[in-house]
């Protein structure tokens, strides 16, 4: 994911406004994987926010995300969680428990990493007073190159409307954007926008995307 710059961090905690970071986590290149993600994309598309607002594209870089996590006031987390429920269902989960949850749900290795921020930050007692993770039960991960199935590109637009209303709630001023983004600004990488994402990549016939079966055979095949 795209490299966070070092002006564009979160306000250290003592600012006159508290710190507002809003993450989403995950990996795009394995379908509903890419919730977290495609969601903070989507909100920087639609909204502006109040100078004391960061919206980051975590993506899967784990403990680089932890000097974000110690220097929010409040956290909004935006992932794609394994919770055993029909998929595309939203659950919320908030302060204290999340780490705890995070640990016993866990559905790739980036979860377990920021896992372990979450518990840093609870260590080094730099943990934000406000943490809420809006998560969304994929329909399927084992994908490459796949993007958001139908249910859970539904999803997100009620998981956006929960997060615009906590951080409306939280002092973010979210307001309907009213000056188009350029390259430069996004939070995520342009190349993999969603709508550039799934209008440009290959179909599964001429990129296989769950195994060849010219090198991996089956039973009878063998």
């Amino acid at each position: 994911m795209r490299p966070i710059p070092s002006d564009s961090a979160c306000h250290p905690k003592g600012d006159s406004a508290e710190t507002i970071c809003v993450l989403g986590i995950g990996n795009v290149l394995w379908a509903d994987e890419g919730f977290g993600v495609r969601c903070i994309e989507a909100l920087q598309q639609r909204y502006e926010f109040a100078p004391h607002v960061q919206l980051i594209d975590g993506g899967t870089q784990g403990l680089y995300l932890v000097q974000h996590v110690q220097q929010a006031d409040r956290l909004l987390i935006f992932d794609a969680i394994d919770y055993g429920l029909a998929p595309g269902e939203l659950k919320l989960v908030a302060n204290d428990d999340v780490p705890r949850f995070m640990g016993a749900k866990k559905m790739s290795l980036h979860q377990t990493g920021f896992q372990e921020v979450l518990m840093l930050a609870v260590l080094t007692e730099q943990y934000p007073s406000e943490v809420l993770l809006i998560g969304c039960q994929p329909e399927e991960i084992d994908d490459y190159g796949g993007s958001l199935r139908p249910v859970v590109k539904q999803a997100m637009e009620d998981a956006l409307a929960l997060g615009v209303d906590t951080l409306r709630r939280w002092g973010a001023q979210p307001a309907p954007r009213q000056r188009p983004l350029s390259d430069v600004e996004t939070v995520t990488f342009s190349e993999l926008a969603l709508g550039r994402y799934e209008s440009q990549r290959p179909p599964e016939d001429s990129a296989c995307r769950t195994g060849d079966a010219r090198f991996m055979p089956t039973a009878e095949g063998a």
